[in-house]
Formats: structure tokens, sequence, C-alpha cells
């Protein structure tokens, strides 16, 4: 904060402060349409001057009404940086004291773009959730749809809003139905970002996209192959391994062994969606049989109840499940 002195005929102390901002803040969202908040802000305190530009608030007036100015607007900074949206309406509830009923609700991990909740939206995603709080390492393995990944990213996010961790590090081995990437075209960046894509759909649904760009230029969310993280130290960071049945167990030994000081894994999978050849083992799955009993590593098992995208697809995996439930037996009737 940077403050100058200045005499007035009309207050015997004015001062100019400018007031940095939080970097978290996605100030679009904050400032609003035409700076429609910080007008409402203004309104709300007509003894003081403001210029808003950036990260930074430039406030003019008496020491005792920028004070509570700057209060105010701490309280919708926070409120802003948490829920991904402000409004005129807020704006007005938190400088009375309220909080805007709409925002409590059960089983919130955060709140995305516009204010969207991201919340727990079955058992096991609880269980997820409830998890990350006492481990530090985390397997999250089931069929698709059961919102692993989409849970797993939220709890990175709000890990990062709320300075838990310094940087959220995305991963997953590029093997998808036995493409190479030498042969896509384009350079490395268009080669992976096909593979990764589920990633970035997940990001745009809970930071606004400009702070999402700033994030990535500047390495805070970094998304890349498995193959990139070898000989890292990932240190005040939650990473997060997607599609993990698709590692070898050399891959994900390597991965696992990345973990720093202060960071946080989470491992999801699905183990009826192995696309490596038939020889090789997956390491998602022999890792869970390794690590299956070690303190401060937890393991959450998703089903077809868990499920979350349309109706059809619990009937889809129920039905592809009975198939090669059928397909298992009869192998083992013939050995």
């Amino acid at each position: 904060m940077h403050t100058n002195c200045k005499q007035s005929h009309k207050q015997k102390y004015i001062m100019e402060v400018i007031i940095e901002l939080n970097e978290a803040l996605d100030t679009a969202t904050f400032y609003g349409v035409n700076n429609i908040n910080m007008l409402c802000l203004k309104n709300q305190h007509p003894d003081v001057r403001i210029v808003a530009r950036g990260y930074q608030v430039k406030v003019v007036g008496a020491q005792a009404a920028i004070a509570r100015f700057e209060q105010n607007m701490r309280k919708c900074e926070a409120f802003c940086i948490k829920n991904n949206t402000l409004t005129e309406e807020q704006i007005l509830q938190l400088l009375h004291g309220e909080q805007p009923t709409e925002f409590l609700q059960d089983n919130l991990i955060l709140h995305g773009v516009n204010g969207k909740s991201i919340v727990a939206r079955s058992t096991n995603q609880q269980l997820l959730v409830d998890a990350y709080d006492e481990n530090d390492l985390l397997f999250a393995v089931g069929p698709a749809g059961s919102g692993k990944t989409y849970t797993a990213i939220a709890l990175a996010v709000r890990a990062l809003k709320n300075r838990e961790v310094k940087r959220i590090i995305l991963s997953r081995p590029a093997v998808e139905a036995g493409e190479k990437l030498g042969f896509l075209p384009g350079d490395m960046k268009e080669k992976i970002d096909p593979y990764l894509q589920p990633l970035y759909d997940a990001l745009q649904d809970m930071i606004p996209g400009a702070k999402l760009n700033e994030y990535m230029e500047r390495g805070v969310i970094q998304i890349a192959p498995l193959a990139f993280m070898r000989g890292r130290t990932l240190a005040d960071a939650i990473v997060i391994l997607d599609e993990a049945q698709n590692t070898t167990t050399a891959q994900l030994k390597m991965f696992l062994t990345r973990l720093g000081v202060n960071g946080k894994m989470i491992i999801t999978g699905d183990l009826t969606q192995i696309d490596l050849p038939a020889s090789q083992k997956s390491g998602l799955k022999d890792a869970l049989e390794r690590l299956k009993d070690i303190r401060g590593i937890a393991i959450v098992e998703f089903n077809q109840k868990d499920i979350v995208r349309h109706h059809l697809v619990k009937h889809i995996v129920a039905a592809y499940s009975a198939k090669r439930s059928l397909e298992d037996a009869a192998d083992a009737a013939t050995v």
C-alpha cells in the first residue's frame, strides 16, 4: 500500500492510497461490466474518490474513510475469489454484514465460473473430498463419467485459491487407441493437446478464461504429458495424473516418486479401459496392490452409482461390464 498526504480546505488531511488487490482475483469479474461493481462500491462510500486499474485501486479521501472503504472492498474481494462471481446485490449484502444465501450449500467444493456451484454429487465423490484432507496421496478408481477427474481438479483449484499450494500440475499418459505422438501433425503442444482436452474442459468450468490463461502463462497451472515428469521434484504443488490405467509400472513409479514437500497427488483411472498392449500390466493396477495398506495413502473406488453424465451412460457401462463378466467366466471355464 502506498500513501501520499495533501492539505485540503474541507479536511485537515486528504490521503491518496494505492491498494494492491490479491493476484488470485479475476479483475474482470470483480470490477463488473463497465466497472458497474466499482461504481456500486463508490456509491456506498461517497466520501472517497477511486480509480481502479489492473490489480491496483487508488483511493483519495480522509484516513478513516479510506480505511472503511478498504475494509468493505476486501470483503467483496474475498467473496469474488471464493465464488467467482460478484454482483451489485451481493456487494450490498456483504456491506450490510449478510452472506448471500445462495452460496450456503452442502457438499460444496468451490464456486466455478459465474458462481456455478461445484459440489460432490455422489457418496464416493464426497469420500474423495473427505480423504483429501487426511492424505497426501489419493487414488480415485472407477468407471467413465463418475466424476473422478472433475472432483480431483476441483480440489486442486480450491487448494490453489486457498493458497495451500503454489501450483497445479495436471498430467496424462499419451496413450489413446494405439496412436503414437510422432504420427500426429503439428508441434509438441498441438500433439498433446487432444490428450489433455478433458483437463482443459474441467479447468474452464472453474476458473474464468482470462485468469486461467494468466495462470498457465505464469506456470501456476501446468498441463503436461507424463513423459515430461521425469527428473522433476514437485513441491508446494497438487499433482493430478489422469487415465493412470494407461501407465506402465515403471512410469507410475517414476511419477509417484516426484512427490515433494508440501505436495499432494491424486491419481485417477478406470481399470476397465486399459489401452496398453496385452503383454503389459497396468501401472495403476500394480500400484493399488502394492500401496493399499500404507498410511497417508487413500483409495476411493467409484462405481456405476456415481456416474453423473447422461442417464444412458450408467446403462452403457452396466451392459459392457455384464458382457465382460460373461467373457471372463467363459475364459476361466476353458482353462
